[in-house]
């Protein structure tokens, strides 16, 4: 039997995660994931990719949405009041035009002593409608693309075997930044497989492999880059048809429902993996 053992939701995208017990989840993904985003003086979108110290910021959020306080080692905390109300901004995810709220000057002199440039936050407007591809699209807020990011244990056990195998250091699951992880599944990668599944009051449709990039390469204690690990690895057995080297599937929401660390996952459909 398979159930999920992990629930992490991320609030800002390339930041910390929380991990939860119970989640709801709804069209976008897990409640509060990826809804707030970093953005340069531009608007144009920062990840762990150029910003690696994102990492190393966590913030919380409240149930509600409503406040959130964001920690880093070495400076003192900030708390405000989340603005779902404020003008509107023009803001850039992958070159695509999005709007944003601006969350104001005290959050974003924070943020840019934390990163050592100017920086501000935003947050997805509540009339945000994106849609995201894949073979069932869905939606999402600054999420790279997907609403929900599936990984099981046997996958990482594979990887980290090879990893030992050739003298390197086994890896942590936060190092691919999951919303669920799946235990009970004895085959590796049986998450590229999965058509349709339903968990919890939930159901799911495949949309696509997870693509890897240099995210996976940064210590998501600390913000520090490493490498060339888990991408080295990962080009010798893991390579995708369309470029790159995949890691876990991107599902979208087919109905929303609650969620909790415990549930059986049931495969209703099967499919062929793409690799």
């Amino acid at each position: 039997m398979a159930t999920v053992v992990e629930l992490t939701f991320y609030p800002i995208k390339g930041c910390a995660g929380t991990s939860v017990a119970r989640a709801l989840l709804t069209p976008a993904g897990l409640a509060h994931d990826r809804a707030f985003m970093v953005v340069d003086r531009e608007g144009v979108f920062r990840t762990q990719r150029r910003d690696p110290l994102l990492a190393s910021i966590r913030p919380e959020i409240d149930a509600a949405g409503d406040r959130m306080t964001l920690y880093r080692p070495g400076i003192d905390p900030v708390t405000f009041d989340v603005d779902t109300d404020g003008p509107r901004r023009e803001v850039d995810l992958f070159g695509n035009p999005f709007r944003g709220i601006d969350q104001g000057d005290l959050v974003a002199e924070w943020l840019s002593e934390a990163l050592g440039a100017d920086r501000r936050l935003v947050r997805v407007p509540p009339e945000h409608d994106r849609v995201t591809d894949g073979a069932i699209p869905g939606t999402a807020g600054y999420a790279d693309s997907s609403p929900l990011h599936v990984v099981s244990r046997a996958s990482l056990d594979l990887l980290n075997k090879r990893l030992v195998e050739r003298g390197e250091v086994p890896l942590p699951m936060t190092r691919f930044r999951p919303n669920l992880v799946v235990e009970g599944w004895t085959d590796p990668h049986t998450e590229d497989r999965i058509r349709r599944i339903t968990v919890g009051g939930a159901e799911l449709g495949y949309a696509k492999l997870a693509i890897r990039c240099a995210v996976t390469m940064v210590d998501q204690r600390t913000g520090a880059k490493t490498g060339p690990e888990p991408l080295r690895t990962f080009a010798d057995y893991r390579r995708a048809a369309p470029g790159g080297v995949a890691f876990g599937g991107k599902f979208a929401v087919l109905r929303p429902g609650e969620l909790a660390v415990g549930d059986e996952l049931i495969v209703t459909e099967w499919g062929a993996s793409e690799l």
